[in-house]
């Protein structure tokens, strides 16, 4: 039988995992490409061959999505998978009468042909969204399951954003391995954190053999889900995040919902900057899915360095970048902090804007007076940077999980905001962990 020709939708992430552990070596499906959305530039490469394997010695192309249509006629596609998180029910819907339309199959993929089984227990943080408080959530668990004499190894889903070839399985131990690695503001945001509590990190694009390192050397497992994508590994501990700020989203996004109906317990975070209509709303359908759950209700309260600072300061707001483009917030703790220490104005940094940055603004228009923390390449962190430097901001508020100072050089004073994960009552974090502890 001629192999059926396959197209994988993605964002470099969950689409490179499914194709690892799915068809790499399955000879009855040929993948004809990949596409990209979502992350700017990664179209236009090749995943590589060593990767690819044996079927696939050119390795395969990845184009932009907007070529879909006219690659499924070209190479006569009769499956295309969609692999990527973070879009609204109409959006996938949208994509799936697209590929119909253009004579393929469309499909999703479970847990049984993309998840893989660990020999440690496994905590999975998700969400139902980007921009719910996973950050923050991974390092309380950390902090939980190292009171007890645990060693923790975290996997981080998927940023592989550089030069595939030298990104199959990574390990970061310190700083020097985030610069040995070349790795981007994105990845910093996620991996610093960790190190900083002394927690190793693993990440890249193989993670049959990210989870075999991984094990070598940890008592526990965490996942560091991206994005609201669900676990690339079988979890005992399935921890979900929900927002009250975006009620009725844990139901209306993909895969979000997924997270939700697995979860073991619910994190129902930001309750103390959430009014009671959104959080009754959220508890409301949390119930209606998985009533089984726990849930949890958290805050994530903000700690400033040098407050008095901000105040009758004319400020530019940097928040984390996911979280305002496709996560849609249109403010973080950035703007808390500039709210509570007394800003005398948010300045709009889109006049601003340099190259790139222009351009996220223009495929995101809903941003407003806030900078995206974009950094997904050296281009676009020079471009960051000028933005800042350009802009006539009296005072530069970081609301990003790293100090930007650490790789970018600023040319106005500049303040730091850090937000923690606190439970609030019973149940908490520690009680759903009690089932590997």
């Amino acid at each position: 039988m001629e192999p059926k020709n396959i197209i994988i939708m993605g964002a470099a992430g969950r689409d490179f995992h499914n194709f690892n552990l799915h068809f790499r070596d399955h000879e009855e499906y040929r993948v004809v490409a990949f596409t990209a959305a979502q992350i700017p530039d990664i179209e236009g490469r090749i995943y590589p061959p060593g990767l690819a394997g044996k079927l696939y010695p050119e390795g395969i192309p990845v184009y932009a999505e907007e070529e879909l249509t006219g690659l499924i006629k070209k190479y006569n596609v009769e499956q295309v998978i969609f692999a990527y998180s973070d879009v609204p029910y109409n959006y996938v819907m949208s994509k799936a009468s697209e590929v119909i339309a253009a004579g393929a199959d469309f499909r999703l993929m479970g847990l049984n042909s993309t998840m893989l089984k660990s020999n440690k227990p496994v905590v999975a943080v998700t969400a139902v969204r980007t921009g719910v408080g996973k950050s923050q959530t991974t390092r309380r668990v950390c902090d939980i399951l190292r009171s007890q004499g645990k060693q923790v190894v975290a996997i981080r889903h998927p940023m592989p954003y550089g030069d595939l070839s030298r990104q199959i399985c990574q390990r970061f131990a310190s700083y020097e391995d985030l610069d040995l690695h070349q790795c981007t503001i994105e990845e910093r945001e996620e991996y610093e954190p960790h190190l900083d509590r002394g927690v190793i990190v693993y990440a890249g694009i193989d993670y049959g053999k990210i989870l075999g390192e991984a094990e070598k050397e940890a008592d526990i497992i965490l996942w560091d889900g991206g994005n609201n994508d669900f676990a690339f590994y079988k979890p005992d501990v399935y921890i979900t995040l929900a927002d009250p700020h975006r009620p009725g989203h844990e139901l209306t996004y993909h895969p979000g919902e997924t997270n939700l109906r697995l979860a073991d317990a619910v994190v129902l975070n930001k309750i103390d900057t959430s009014d009671a209509w959104g959080i009754n709303q959220v508890r409301s359908n949390i119930m209606s899915v998985n009533p089984g759950a726990q849930i949890i209700e958290a805050a994530s309260p903000i700690f400033v360095e040098n407050g008095e600072a901000i105040k009758n300061k004319r400020v530019l707001v940097v928040e984390d970048g996911p979280t305002l483009t496709h996560g849609e917030m249109q403010y973080g703790a950035g703007v808390i902090a500039a709210q509570k220490y007394g800003a005398a104005e948010l300045i709009d940094p889109r006049p601003f804007a340099a190259n790139t940055i222009k351009n996220t603004f223009e495929e995101y228009p809903e941003t407003g007076t806030l900078l995206p923390a974009m950094g997904y390449g050296e281009q676009q962190m020079k471009d960051l940077e000028a933005t800042i430097n350009n802009s006539d901001a009296e005072l530069v508020i970081i609301g990003t999980p790293i100090d930007l100072r650490r790789v970018i050089n600023l040319n106005k004073p500049a303040v730091r905001v850090r937000y923690e994960l606190q439970e609030i009552g019973e149940p908490t974090l520690e009680h759903v962990l009690q089932k590997i502890l």
